[in-house]
């Protein structure tokens, strides 16, 4: 039936509108009442003996004697003649499945490269590096702050870029690759990108573990179609992030000289200073691991200048402030200077992240400026992790830690070299129960014995006051105990801060290799023996020292315990009150306490680095 419909609407149009069912047909067959039929494939059109009008039935697949039957009943048969395709049509169904499999190979190859963007199918080795048009860098020198001395290392390069004469005529040649050498964080690409806004050239920027792939020699073509794209828009400068992942000393690694990374590195050796002249390409990398990079990078003629770009000093954090608080409504009372004197060690980058959090505390008091304590806060929390209010801690746990930093606090008040105690709490934050903080006076870049010998005193107080006032032991003074035998063990074995070992370095030679660090034993097991009982002596005699001072105090211990029962937090101030033996005055809400970064000392690294860490009491 609806074959029937099917071919009524869309069939030729044979002027037949009844549709009857086969079985009838083949009856009308067999009883003469047919007078001919036209087959138009499985569609049969009717005409009967009797009747003008024809009808329509459709014949099963099954009926292969339908035609003899039909004939053997004398009935006459008409067939419609097969239609045969175009030559195009038959050409195109036959290349279908070429067309279709070189449209897919196609497509696959387009995405390896990318997506198809620049490049044939074979395009494997052609240089990732991201050209960025002197129209579109706007960085300049005013945009980098806190390292003077790089700046000006770098200053004749975009002299040199402006006006190349100027050094041609007396015969000059500017160094055709500078290497930047610093910490991460501190401004490398940053100060890059500014020699290539100042002088107003092509800047080609890359990763150095972009050269290397799981194809053999497509690091040393990548090298290759990098220089010449940079030759054809010289003068120009091709920067180099992390140059450590290519640049690694040859014969390290475990593929021996055949190695792609060996290769990769080969050829940038050849490009910087080969037989063929480089004149007007420029080579800036940067790197954190000198140390590693192969000796041929480092020569004349290739990295001839080497521009160290370290942590920032008070007057360079004060600049870096003044660049980030550009984009950020400033309040009247912040004062940048003060900020980067309570910020030692800080990079260009921890400071960029301290206005940021700064702005977001702003944001989540709904105010419209940033204000000083809103910078307060922001250092508080990168210091020592957020404040955990919804800890609940019982009254006993409380006082002890209130006991043990009161312990670290009065030591520190008491000893003579010691840096100024800053901030006391017992609110918990990050991983530490409470923590007591030290504001250094100045970035600190050499300690010394003396110092060193207080600051062990200082780490012991907490577990000293605990014994004295709670007369029990706690978990908590472990990292101030790892931290003091670290301390001392250095004075000993690497500093040459005993009398009775002298100055000789006692610890394990240190070697860098491709797997990382191996030691090697370089002293005996007697001497090793001499080692442990001279720190242990500085150990003991650092305790007995912390211990006498809180045993001679134990008013002020008391005091000190009492205001952090009560407020939790103390600051300088409240502080001197108690030293003073004079009621500790209420704390100030919302006034900002102008400062330097404490240093925390129940569990900060003392030593040579001045950057304070929490967890005083864990």
């Amino acid at each position: 039936m609806v074959l029937g419909t099917i071919f009524q609407l869309t069939g030729p149009k044979t002027g037949a509108d009844t549709q009857v069912v086969y079985s009838q047909f083949m009856l009308d067959v067999k009883n003469g009442k047919v007078d001919s039929v036209y087959m138009d494939g499985r569609t049969l059109i009717v005409k009967p003996r009797d009747s003008k009008n024809t009808y329509v039935t459709v014949a099963p697949l099954t009926d292969f004697w339908l035609v003899s039957d039909m004939l053997k009943y004398g009935v006459k048969v008409d067939v419609k003649p097969e239609e045969r395709p175009s030559l195009l049509k038959e050409l195109f169904w036959t290349l279908l499945p070429f067309l279709l499999l070189i449209g897919f190979w196609v497509f696959f190859m387009k995405q390896m490269q990318g997506g198809g963007k620049g490049g044939g199918p074979f395009s494997f080795g052609k240089s990732k590096a991201r050209q960025l048009d002197e129209s579109n860098n706007s960085t300049t020198f005013a945009d980098v702050a806190g390292c003077d001395e790089a700046k000006e290392e770098v200053t004749e390069i975009v002299d040199f870029l402006k006006d190349p004469t100027k050094f041609q005529k007396l015969g000059g040649r500017i160094p055709r690759g500078v290497l930047m050498v610093g910490p991460p964080g501190t401004g490398k690409t940053l100060l890059a990108r500014a020699i290539a806004g100042e002088a107003k050239v092509p800047f080609f920027t890359i990763s150095g573990s972009d050269f290397v792939e799981m194809f053999v020699g497509v690091g040393a073509s990548r090298v290759r179609d990098m220089f010449e794209t940079a030759k054809k828009n010289s003068p120009c400068i091709i920067f180099i992030d992390e140059i450590d992942a290519v640049g690694r000393s040859r014969g390290s690694g475990t593929g021996g000289g055949n190695d792609e990374r060996e290769q990769t590195l080969n050829q940038l050796l050849v490009e910087m200073d080969g037989f063929e002249a480089n004149s007007g390409v420029i080579v800036i990398a940067a790197t954190n691991r000198a140390d590693v990079l192969d000796k041929a990078l480092l020569r004349p003629g290739r990295f001839d200048r080497q521009v160290m770009v370290g942590l920032p000093d008070i007057k360079g954090r004060e600049q870096i402030l003044l660049v980030h608080m550009r984009k950020v409504p400033i309040d009247v009372d912040v004062k940048a200077d003060i900020i980067a004197r309570g910020t030692p060690g800080f990079s260009g980058a921890d400071l960029a992240n301290l206005v940021n959090e700064a702005a977001l505390f702003a944001a989540r008091r709904n105010k419209r400026t940033v204000d000083m304590q809103d910078f307060e806060d922001a250092k508080d929390k990168i210091f020592m992790g957020p404040e955990r209010k919804s800890m609940v801690m019982r009254e006993e746990e409380r006082r002890n830690t209130a006991y043990h930093e009161s312990g670290h606090a009065v030591v520190a008040k008491l000893l003579p070299k010691a840096d100024p105690v800053h901030k006391v709490t017992i609110m918990p934050r990050g991983w530490a129960l409470g923590l007591t903080w030290q504001l250094p006076e100045f970035d600190r870049i050499s300690n010394y014995k003396d110092k060193m010998l207080e600051e062990i005193s200082i780490l012991f107080g907490g577990r000293i006051a605990e014994e004295i006032f709670m007369h029990q032991m706690s978990t908590g003074a472990s990292n101030d105990f790892e931290r003091a035998t670290k301390l001392a063990r250095a004075m000993v074995t690497k500093y040459g801060m005993s009398d009775a070992l002298g100055t000789m370095v006692y610890a394990g030679d240190e070697q860098d290799s491709f797997f990382g660090s191996m030691s090697s034993k370089t002293i005996s097991e007697a001497t090793q023996q001499k080692v442990d009982a001279e720190i242990r002596r500085i150990l003991d005699e650092q305790y007995a020292i912390a211990r006498k001072l809180l045993e001679d105090n134990r008013d002020k211990v008391e005091a000190m315990t009492a205001a952090l029962m009560e407020y939790e937090t103390i600051d300088a101030d409240q502080i001197n009150d108690v030293m003073a033996g004079v009621p500790v005055r209420p704390p100030k809400p919302t006034q900002s306490k102008a400062s330097n970064p404490p240093k925390d000392s129940g569990s900060t690294g003392l030593g040579a680095s001045p950057t304070p860490q929490p967890s005083a009491k864990t």
